[in-house]
């Protein structure tokens, strides 16, 4: 059976809500107007319930044999599934692969590949709605380019939403990415974009519900062999 934690990134939250439900329970004990305490108490146990749930971090594992799949790196609805310019860091043409999370979803991000990190790093910018095209290049993001083991490169990109105000990228350059590890985690509503190499195969269409570490949204050719055709 498996296990539900709490994400990393919700327990000092956690302690400092439970911390206030102990003090109110103990102000209950001593004060004679028990109102005020009870209406208290209430909002605060429906805050706890709030923290339990969006900072639910579910044990996940998949087990694959073949390293050029790429995992659903979050949990959401797939709003984008088109060829794009990808001008920040490959300059030309990329396929993209966006995910959209609701404040309802786990929030947690992981590696969609086995590969070395090659770079990581985090820009400022607006927070509008994250379901908006023009907030992979205006909002506040993340960037991870991962190297996969036949050689070719993705960008995972953490989007930040209105509701969004953090941004947390484990991954760093020069360190492994594995499947079933965790690359980041973004609080509230936000997306995450997934830009492939043309030539990779999708397996995913747009308004689909994906589940991060479990579903395989598309599958990269071998460069290897595709050189192999060139000569």
């Amino acid at each position: 059976m498996k296990r539900m934690r709490i994400h990393r990134e919700g327990r000092n939250l956690l302690l400092i809500v439970l911390f206030i439900i102990a003090s109110l329970f103990v102000f209950f004990l001593c004060y004679p107007d028990k109102t005020l305490t009870i209406v208290l108490l209430s909002l605060m146990a429906i805050l706890l319930l709030f923290v339990l749930y969006f900072f639910r971090n579910p044990e996940r594992e998949i087990i694959i044999d073949d390293s050029s799949f790429v995992i659903a790196p979050a949990d959401g609805r797939v709003v984008v599934v088109e060829p794009t310019m990808e001008n920040d860091y490959f300059h030309e043409q990329r396929m993209q692969v966006s995910i959209f999370m609701s404040p309802f979803n786990v929030h947690a991000n992981w590696y969609p590949i086995e590969g070395d990190v090659i770079l990581s790093e985090h820009q400022k910018g607006r927070h509008q709605a994250a379901w908006l095209p023009k907030s992979s290049t205006e909002n506040e993001r993340s960037a991870v380019i991962i190297k996969a083991e036949n050689g070719q490169t993705i960008l995972v990109r953490q989007i930040a939403g209105a509701m969004a105000r953090r941004i947390v990228t484990y991954a760093k350059a020069g360190k492994k990415a594995h499947i079933n590890q965790h690359l980041g985690f973004i609080k509230l509503g936000s997306r995450v974009d997934v830009y492939l190499p043309m030539d990779a195969e999708i397996y995913v269409t747009g308004g689909e519900l994906v589940t991060g570490n479990e579903t395989i949204i598309a599958q990269l050719n071998d460069s290897n062999k595709q050189e192999s055709k060139k000569e």
